[in-house]
């Protein structure tokens, strides 16, 4: 008998301040990244899905974005800038 199956982790990378493209509030985002791995008797062994969103802390819309761009949101969040990716604008205070 040989048991096996898939198991999720998930890593929150940075937080930012985006406008949200579903709200238009400019509100803290959660840059997060969700691996799926395969499991053979529990032991997880390989990732075989990887993928990047980020979510609105204020209305909780959550949107799919590329690998690239999640690099880029955390060199930019790194260096104190705050873009978002394609959809989503910078919060420039007033």
């Amino acid at each position: 008998m040989i048991i096996f199956g898939t198991k999720g982790y998930l890593y929150q990378l940075a937080i930012l301040t985006l406008v949200c493209a579903r709200c238009g509030n400019p509100a803290a985002h959660t840059l997060r990244k969700r691996v799926t791995k395969f499991t053979l008797f529990f032991v997880p062994l390989f990732p075989f899905s990887t993928k990047y969103t980020t979510q609105c802390t204020f209305c909780g819309a959550e949107q799919q974005v590329t690998r690239e761009q999640a690099e880029q949101l955390q060199v930019q969040e790194a260096g104190g800038q705050a873009y978002g990716p394609a959809g989503q604008q910078p919060y420039q205070r007033p």
